[in-house]
């Protein structure tokens, strides 16, 4: 077990020296420079050109840039956003607790919907609501969340006026960040003494939307996965001799299938945590959502070089440790997976 632990974490490092690289790669690659953007359109003086791209390091070769910049990274130091002017490593926890809290909401959403569903698919095998249900989830992983999204804010903030549109408050509230949760800050003593629960709930109906936009994807695939693994369980002897002997038909699925059928569903759900952070990119610009999606989205309009390389790092940095912590614990509970 420990050589499968210190082999997993010793993938880490090329991993992420390879996703590093790429990035710095990248984005030196798109159109535009950081010190005319910073300029103006009308330019300026080639002296003082020459001196902010010396300032901002630009000047030197594209291999000592990197060197720079991975040997500050090891340290910590992502360096400072051209545009605010602010380290890097701040601006990102300043936005982090949004794009995470969207996030949990959403996979909460999913595994709430998609588990039962997928439930009620492989019960009612080759039935109307198996190729109903089993429809549906086609459609919704096939659903771009760009076009989702726009379809939700249409129908239940334009049309019905049920959600706002965007943001994450009511303007008309003030929340100190205590934590950054804001489902957490708006329930504090000295919110409720001032507002009542009002600001709580308008912090819940601004997450509604972006969360189903966000969560539908997952859904669909835990949906999927859940009738496939189901269906395979309920075909082991062990359930036939559960039925034989009587048991109900909720306690036979409830208990006997479901819990032996949800290891390769708690697999799906940790590495579908991963495609949730991802997708905020495009959930948070369509929703105004003040989280890292956005902010990279902005950085990358700016050609904010520090701002892009270490926000793509830390969002890999997590992806691949969560995917690392889903493999220790389908080792735990399977240990095939341990070679």
């Amino acid at each position: 077990m420990l050589r499968f632990i210190l082999g997993k974490f010793g993938d880490l490092v090329p991993t992420l020296i390879g996703i590093s690289i790429l990035s710095f790669v990248l984005v030196r690659l798109v159109p535009g420079d950081p010190v005319m953007l910073m300029l103006g359109e009308r330019g300026a003086d080639p002296a003082l050109y020459e001196e902010m791209k010396r300032d901002m390091g630009l000047d030197l070769p594209m291999w000592k840039q990197y060197l720079n910049f991975a040997t500050d990274a090891v340290q910590g130091d992502l360096g400072t956003s051209i545009v605010s002017k602010r380290p890097v490593v701040q601006e990102f926890f300043d936005r982090f607790p949004a794009t995470l809290e969207l996030g949990v909401v959403a996979l909460i959403f999913a595994i709430i919907c998609g588990i039962p569903l997928g439930i009620i698919a492989a019960v009612k095998r080759n039935s109307f609501y198996d190729y109903f249900l089993m429809g549906g989830s086609l459609l919704g992983y096939s659903m771009p969340i760009f076009w989702w999204g726009l379809v939700l804010i249409l129908i239940f903030s334009v049309n019905l006026g049920w959600t706002p549109v965007s943001g994450r408050m009511t303007v008309m509230y003030y929340i100190e960040p205590w934590t950054g949760f804001m489902l957490i800050d708006t329930l504090t003593s000295e919110v409720r003494e001032l507002d009542g629960l009002a600001p709580f709930w308008s912090a819940l109906s601004h997450l509604i939307l972006p969360a189903i936009a966000m969560g539908t994807i997952p859904l669909a695939v835990i949906a999927r996965m859940t009738r496939s693994s189901m269906l395979e369980v309920l075909g082991e002897d062990y359930i036939r001799t559960a039925k034989a002997k009587g048991l109900s038909r909720f306690r036979t699925v409830a208990v006997h299938a479901l819990r032996n059928a949800l290891i390769p569903i708690v697999t799906i759900v940790g590495l579908m945590f991963g495609s949730i952070i991802t997708g905020a990119i495009l959930t948070e610009t369509i929703f105004s959502w003040p989280g890292i999606g956005r902010w990279l989205v902005a950085s990358i309009n700016a050609r904010d070089y520090p701002v892009i390389q270490g926000g793509v790092l830390f969002i890999a940095t997590m992806i691949v440790l969560i995917n690392v912590l889903v493999d220790l614990a389908y080792a735990l509970v399977n240990p095939k997976m341990r070679g």
